[in-house]
């Protein structure tokens, strides 16, 4: 449930304009006018929610993948099998966030029918925020999961080599006068996305985040993206933490779930083989969606999260601490604040965007 420090010097930058820029950049590398309002969304989203490890500081990710061949701005899903209440899609190498947003659409339609849906999702790629897509299902009165398999960047308990990606998963929930439940997390003590945020900043990781190429755990984020990009070993550690001590064999079996849900079962690729093709990631994705209305009704179920989601806020407060708080609570909090005043973006990230916008003559003002 932790949320990003901004910044020292970060400049804040209003909605509107990162917006607007974020659309016009995607659209000058080709990408139809619908796709790149729906990739800008999710990467704002992302930076409204305080997820700035995947807002707009991604967005060069994009521009590389588009230019040279391995993402395919013009591509969308396509439905290569279906049931009444599942669906397989093709991504055909497009970008992440169009085809997982249309997976999310199909489970949603499919539950209203069956009241359950999930849909598989291969050759897509990096898809930006789980919970983007698994809070979709919110206005149906849904609840909505969302995952995706990532580069392996995680190393297995007692390993010391990156095999699975960091591999998130969203649950979102729906509540009556209380905010939404929304889960929103790695498999891994932390995303890559963090690691980088540590390494723009010149900071040192606490210790027990990552391995270096020996296994052992190392304070050094430089290092472990260095040996990571090189694949010369290491790598983020599961949730839980290094062995088994405290449960990081548990982060380990749930990274290993998201591989088989979004890599085995639609048929993307899997542990290593993800991004193992310079032309193709290959990265999948799974998303369901649950229509309480099938099991109770729908006001009853939200007094009943309403009333769970207060028990947990009124318990008993540990000795230096005011609040409890509920998954997704901090991120609708920062949402709020942020869309008045704008989203903050530290200096290096300022800097890539004003580079990427020299590149295909989008200029980026920050007011």
């Amino acid at each position: 449930m932790g949320k990003e420090e901004v910044v020292e010097g970060s400049a804040r930058i209003p909605e509107r304009v990162l917006r607007r820029f974020t659309v016009a950049i995607f659209r000058k590398l080709g990408v139809t006018a619908r796709n790149a309002t729906i990739a800008a969304d999710v990467l704002i989203a992302a930076d409204l929610r305080g997820i700035g490890s995947h807002g707009v500081a991604r967005l060069p990710r994009y521009v590389t993948g588009i230019k040279n061949g391995s993402m395919v701005p013009r591509a969308v899903g396509r439905i290569v099998k279906q049931t009444r209440a599942t669906a397989l899609l093709d991504g055909g190498n497009g970008l992440g966030q169009v085809v997982a947003r249309q997976g999310m659409q199909i489970a949603i339609r499919k539950a209203r029918q069956t009241a359950v849906g999930f849909v598989g999702v291969r050759n897509s790629n990096h898809f930006g925020i789980a919970g983007y897509y698994s809070m979709m299902a919110l206005k149906a009165g849904m609840i909505g999961i969302a995952s995706t398999n990532a580069a392996p960047l995680v190393v297995p308990t007692f390993g010391r080599t990156a095999v699975l990606g960091t591999n998130p998963i969203s649950v979102a929930v729906p509540a009556g006068r209380e905010e939404p439940f929304v889960l929103d997390m790695a498999t891994s003590v932390v995303p890559r996305g963090t690691v980088e945020v540590y390494d723009r900043q010149g900071r040192e990781m606490p210790h027990g985040w990552a391995v270096d190429t020996t296994g052992h755990s190392t304070t050094s984020s430089k290092a472990v993206l260095d040996a990571l990009a090189k694949r010369l070993g290491g790598g983020l550690l599961p949730l839980g933490g290094e062995g088994e001590k405290f449960s990081g064999h548990k982060g380990y079996g749930l990274a290993l779930l998201v591989d088989i849900l979004c890599g085995a079962l639609p048929g993307a690729a899997t542990a290593l083989d993800v991004y193992g093709d310079e032309e193709a990631a290959n990265v999948g994705h799974f998303f369901g969606a649950i229509d309480v209305r099938a099991f109770r009704p729908l006001p009853a179920f939200k007094r009943d999260m309403d009333k769970l989601l207060r028990t947990l806020r009124e318990a008993p407060k540990a000795d230096g601490h005011e609040r409890i708080y509920v998954h997704g609570e901090k991120s609708f909090a920062m949402e709020r604040d942020r869309r008045p005043k704008g989203i903050p973006l530290g200096p290096k990230v300022v800097e890539s965007l004003r580079k990427i916008g020299d590149e295909v003559k989008v200029p980026f003002r920050i007011i």
